[in-house]
């Protein structure tokens, strides 16, 4: 069967795509700042700013009640993110490319479901909680700002 639509050259079609698909900006662990808004938009979510001595919070109110803080250094980089309400938040999209060292320790770990602790080298994650109250943070050790204690991320 054919469409009688002769499309030259495969790549002309690829780019089409690729274009008319739309791209979601994610200010994830480690990722620049100026694309807090994507995940605004990702999460339907509404945002307060504050600006710290070292670095600005930028808190996202999800629909479920649940809060993301994502911390963003002065330099623009969002170095920690953390959470709290009564349903865990898209740790995909807060995550970003750490995501997968979070699944593969939470696919590892034995014990009790309640809680879980990340310690890397470059990352650090905690999360505990049960139905209807979670809470959790991760952030970059390396990437704290001078003078910014790790009790600040919560």
């Amino acid at each position: 069967m054919r469409l009688g639509i002769d499309f030259k050259g495969g790549c002309c079609v690829g780019a089409l795509l690729v274009a008319l698909v739309p791209r979601l900006a994610c200010a994830a662990l480690g990722e620049p700042e100026s694309s807090i808004s994507g995940d605004v938009q990702h999460l339907k979510g509404s945002i307060k700013s504050t600006l710290r001595t070292n670095y600005r919070v930028h808190e996202i109110q999800l629909p479920s009640g649940t809060v993301l803080r994502e911390f963003a250094a002065a330099g623009g980089n969002v170095f920690a993110v953390a959470w709290s309400g009564p349903a865990i938040p898209d740790l995909r999209q807060a995550l970003g490319r750490y995501f997968d060292a979070y699944v593969t320790s939470a696919q590892a770990k034995q014990g009790g479901h309640r809680h879980l602790r990340i310690e890397q080298s470059e990352f650090v994650m905690q999360s505990s909680g049960h139905m209807r109250a979670f809470s959790g943070r991760a952030y970059l050790p390396q990437a704290l700002p001078p003078g910014t204690s790790v009790d600040e991320i919560r």
